[in-house]
C-alpha cells in the first residue's frame, strides 16, 4: 500500500521530488502511525463493508475504522458484531486468493469483553486487522488496563497458534470526563502516559475524541469553525500534546471533521485564491467552498503546527484534503536533511536563503519530518498542495 498510488507514473514524477514509499503491515509501527493520514469511520451496521473496505481502498484510504461504538445505537450492537465478523471473514477469504485491498484496517469495540468476544468469532480472520480502537481511555478506574490485558491475550493465542504472527495493536481515543475536567487533567494524563509507555509495543497511535471533548461542555463548534477555536478544547489538546507529544512520545492523530455537504455561512472564508489562481484551479476553490471544506482545510493546518499528524474523518471526500496537505514541501524537506546532517551543532541559513536553521533545537522536527516524507512523500519544487489535491480529487 502508499500513498497516491492511484497517480499514474507521469502524474508522480511530474509532482513529487521524492514519492511516497511502499508500506505493509509489517512496516515499521512509528511509519506506520505516522501513514495513517485520513482515518474513515464506517459504522458496523453497513450492509456490504467488504464493498466498503474495497472501495475506499481505491479510492486512497490508508487506515480505516470499523465502528461498534458511538455509531452504532445499542440496540444494533448484536447485529453490527455480526456483520463486522463476517466482514473479516470474507476480506480474509479474498486475500487467501489474492486478491485484497491494501489498507490499514481497525475494529472499535466498546469493550475489553466485546474485543475478546470478537476475536474469539472471528478467529484467523484477525489477520486482516492491523488493531482496535478503544473509546475513553482512561485508567482511573482500570478500564484501559482491561483493554490492554484483552489485547495481550488475543495476540497470545495468536502467537501460540501461529509462532512469528504479526501482533495487533491499539489506538486508544482520549475522550473520557477526567481527562477533560481540569480539576483532573494532568493526573489523568500522566496516568496514561505511564500506562501508553509501559505497553509502548501495543500502541499504534493516540487519537483525540474532540466531539465527546465537546459535549462535556455542550458545546459544537459549527463548520465555520476550527476546534482550535472552542478554547475550553484546544486547551485539552495543548495539554495531550504536551504530556503524550513530546519527541519520545506517540504520534497523535488531529480531531474529527463531522461536517459535509454545504450549509449556510456565518463567517467569510479565510481559503486564498492565489495557491488556486497560480494552478488555473479556480473551480476547484469554489468546489471547496461550496462544500464548506476550506474549513477543513484550516484545521488540518492547524492540526500539524500543533503537533498532531494524520485526521478521523467521517466522508470519503475529507481523505484528499488530509492526504495532500499531509505531504512535505520541498522546502521542508531539503531544511530537514540540512538540520538532520549538522547534529553537532551551530546555525545556518535554510538552503531556500530564506530563514535560519538552528541545527540543534530542530532535530526532533527533522526527524520527525523525514518520517513523513516516506510515508507521504515530497513535493517537486513548484508542486503546491492545490496541485496534489486536483490530481488526487479527479
Amino acid at each position: 500500500m502508499r500513498h497516491f498510488s492511484s497517480l499514474s507514473e507521469a502524474e508522480t514524477a511530474r509532482l513529487f521530488h521524492r514519492p511516497p514509499q511502499d508500506l505493509g503491515l509489517d512496516s515499521d509501527p512509528g511509519l506506520l502511525a505516522t501513514a495513517l493520514g485520513a482515518t474513515l469511520y464506517c459504522p458496523g451496521t453497513r450492509p456490504d463493508l467488504v464493498k466498503d473496505v474495497r472501495k475506499q481502498a481505491a479510492r486512497g484510504v490508508l487506515s480505516m475504522v470499523l465502528c461498534l461504538e458511538d455509531s452504532i445505537a445499542d440496540a444494533d450492537v448484536p447485529a453490527a458484531e455480526t456483520n463486522v465478523v463476517d466482514a473479516l471473514v470474507e476480506l480474509e477469504r479474498e486475500s487467501r486468493s489474492g486478491s485484497t485491498a491494501d489498507l490499514m484496517l481497525f475494529v472499535r469495540v466498546r469493550t475489553p469483553e466485546q474485543l475478546l468476544s470478537l476475536a474469539e468469532r472471528a478467529g484467523t480472520a484477525l489477520d486482516v486487522l492491523t488493531g482496535f480502537v478503544i473509546p475513553k481511555f482512561e485508567n482511573t478506574t482500570g478500564s484501559a488496563q482491561r483493554f490492554l490485558d484483552a489485547l495481550h491475550t488475543v495476540n497470545a493465542a495468536r502467537e501460540a497458534a501461529v509462532p512469528g504472527t504479526r501482533p495487533l495493536r491499539i489506538m486508544p481515543i482520549l475522550e473520557s470526563p477526567l481527562m477533560i475536567h481540569a480539576e483532573t487533567r494532568t493526573s489523568t494524563l500522566t496516568g496514561i502516559q505511564d500506562l501508553l509507555q509501559a505497553n509502548r509495543a501495543d500502541v499504534l497511535a493516540v487519537r483525540i475524541g474532540a466531539t465527546d471533548m465537546s459535549s462535556a461542555y455542550g458545546l459544537r463548534r459549527s463548520r465555520d469553525l476550527t476546534i482550535y477555536d472552542v478554547k475550553v478544547v484546544s486547551a485539552v489538546i495543548g495539554d495531550i500534546v504536551n504530556i503524550l507529544g513530546r519527541p519520545d512520545g506517540f504520534i497523535i492523530s488531529g480531531p474529527v471533521w463531522e461536517h459535509y455537504g454545504s450549509g449556510e455561512r456565518v463567517l467569510r472564508s479565510m481559503l486564498r485564491s492565489t495557491p488556486f489562481a497560480e494552478a488555473d484551479e479556480l473551480g476547484l476553490r469554489q468546489r471547496l467552498l461550496t462544500a464548506n471544506l476550506d474549513g477543513l482545510i484550516r484545521e488540518i493546518e492547524l492540526d500539524l503546527a500543533n503537533g498532531l499528524l494524520g485526521k478521523t474523518v467521517i466522508h470519503p471526500s475529507h481523505v484528499p484534503l488530509v492526504h495532500a496537505m499531509s505531504v512535505i514541501s520541498h522546502e521542508a524537506y531539503l531544511d530537514a536533511l540540512h538540520i538532520s546532517g549538522a547534529a553537532g551543532g551551530g546555525a545556518a541559513a535554510s538552503p531556500y536563503k530564506n530563514k535560519m536553521n538552528e541545527m540543534k533545537p530542530h532535530q526532533a522536527w527533522a526527524a520527525s519530518t523525514l518520517v513523513r516524507a516516506a510515508a507521504f512523500g515530497v513535493a517537486a519544487p513548484d508542486t503546491t498542495y492545490v496541485d496534489l489535491l486536483e490530481a488526487s480529487m479527479n
